[in-house]
This record gives structure tokens, C-alpha cells and sequence, in this order.
């Protein structure tokens, strides 16, 4: 199933993407889509519906992060070695991670906003893992049991702000530095996490080209990594990491300016757009 949330920021409705690539309306089945709904329970419900039945979304609605309820945002960095090579870190020997705050988490096509200060704003197109059961120090091998869903996410970040310190939070959390969506794509649908083609563009022009077959660390052990030292919730999020390719890597780096677009999307999980503006507009 391909779920999602459309409408105004803040009144979105459940939606459900039909074997055509268009919304359907699930308002009358569920109020909106959450932990509950991302039980295996909850999406057991849901696959019982028949996506002919529902009503048609006319128009192009604006499409919201695709569920509520994210308590944490669980986020790993270096995850392609690529990647860590054009940041001129070491392969890490295992995972790295990080949070990024819940107040960054926007939607797949909504603006990015270049904070005050900010001169080194960069990208990262990312596969996000949503939990659907809870997960403490779950084996690797019944890992992926607990996973609900999958999205893309974009990490953005803000350089500078990142490399000011040991801890890269607050060059990770700003506001609109979190973009989920269009879509959470359930198990069912992708059934091996470890195949899926991404790419990302800059103002048209290819920056980031990757599998994430080439994760130094697969999904099924990240979610049992993290397991061991935070519990998993139901509607908790990990991003994965990204291929090489992102602005900081360049020869010479390259970063964003306002009135940049920014074009991403997996194979499987749908596409973001994102414009970016200044602090304030």
C-alpha cells in the first residue's frame, strides 16, 4: 500500500494511492494515519480496503508527511562508504547515529527554509524506515518484522552549523531540514529494502546517483542496532545514510542558495520537490 496525507498544513486527510498513481480519499475509513494505523493490526485493516471503492482526490493537493506520531527521528551518518569518503571521514566500523529534531520534519514538496547564518545548506536523499511494532534489542534476523513502512526522506543540513562541534545536531534539526514523504510504502510493496535506486537533483542537473544495496550497514541491522540502546515505537523513523554526490563532496564544494530546487526520489517510494528560501519570507 502506498499511504499519505494531503491537504493544508495541519488539516491533512488520509489518502491512499491506487494502482493508477492516484489519491483516494480514506477519511471515511480511518481519521488519519498514526501508530495505531501502522500496527500490524492497523495495516491489516487497511489492506482489507479496495482502493476502486474510495472517492478520487481532485486537483493537486498538497501532500504532507504521509503519518503522525513520529517520536523520534533516528538519524546514521556515513552510511555508504562512498559517501564518507568525500567527507574525508573514516569508514566507520558501526553505525553512527544521530537525532534530528521532530520539529524539522516537513513535507516532500513543502519549502526548505535557509536558517540565519546559514552559508553551507546541503542535501541528502535518504531512505527512511518507519517502525511499526516496538523494537528492544531485537535479533537482526526478526528485525525487519518490525518495520511498517518505508519513505524518502531528505536530510538536509547545514554544514557549518554541523562541523562547529563533535555533535552534528543542530546542523541536522533545524526547521524544514526533515522532509518525509510523498509516501509511507508498506512492507508488502517492498519487500527487500536492500535494492532500491535513488537519485537527487540540483536545479535540474544530477548530483546524487546510488543503490541502497551499497549501505555499509543494512536496514535489518540498523533497526537492530538502534534497538539495543533506545527503544523502537510504533511511528518511529530511521534515515539511512546517503550515497555520495552531496554538496560538501564537491571539488569545490558546492551548497545551496535561495531559489534553488531540489528534485529526489526512490525507486518504488515516489518523488519530493523542494524550493529554497530565506529565513523569513
Amino acid at each position: 500500500m502506498k499511504l499519505c496525507r494531503y491537504g493544508k498544513n495541519g488539516f491533512e486527510k488520509p489518502g491512499m494511492i491506487d494502482a493508477e498513481g492516484r489519491l483516494r480519499d480514506l477519511s471515511k475509513v480511518v481519521s488519519n494515519f498514526g501508530p495505531n494505523e501502522l500496527s500490524p493490526r492497523g495495516l491489516k485493516m487497511l489492506s482489507k480496503v479496495k482502493p476502486e471503492t474510495l472517492p478520487i482526490v481532485n486537483g493537486s493537493p498538497r501532500l504532507g508527511v504521509p503519518y503522525v506520531g513520529i517520536g523520534k527521528f533516528v538519524a546514521i551518518g556515513l552510511n555508504y562508504s562512498d559517501h564518507a569518503k568525500e567527507a574525508g571521514q573514516p569508514i566507520p566500523g558501526e553505525p553512527v547515529v544521530f537525532m534530528k529534531a521532530t520539529t524539522c520534519i516537513s513535507g516532500p514538496y513543502d519549502d526548505v527554509i535557509k536558517p540565519l547564518g546559514s552559508t553551507k545548506l546541503d542535501w541528502e536523499i535518504e531512505l527512511g524506515v518507519v517502525i511499526g511494532t516496538k523494537a528492544q534489542y531485537v535479533a537482526e534476523d526478526k528485525a525487519l518484522e518490525h518495520v511498517a513502512g518505508y519513505c524518502v526522506v531528505n536530510d538536509v543540513s547545514e554544514r557549518a552549523f554541523q562541523m562547529q562541534s563533535s555533535q552534528w545536531d543542530k546542523g541536522k534539526g533545524c526547521d524544514t531540514f526533515g522532509p518525509i514523504g510523498p509516501w509511507l510504502v508498506t512492507t508488502d510493496e517492498i519487500t527487500d529494502p536492500q535494492t532500491l535506486d535513488m537519485w537527487l537533483d540540483v536545479n535540474g542537473k544530477r548530483m546524487q546517483t546510488g543503490n541502497t544495496r551499497t549501505m555499509i550497514f543494512g536496514v535489518a541491522h540498523l533497526v537492530s542496532y538502534v534497538s539495543r540502546y533506545m527503544t523502537l515505537l510504533p511511528g518511529d523513523i530511521i534515515t539511512t545514510g546517503t550515497p555520495p554526490g552531496v554538496g560538501l563532496g564537491m571539488k569545490p564544494p558546492l551548497f545551496l542558495n535561495v531559489g534553488d530546487v531540489l528534485t529526489l526520489g526512490i525507486k518504488g517510494l515516489g518523488e519530493q520537490r523542494q524550493k529554497v528560501v530565506a529565513h523569513g519570507d
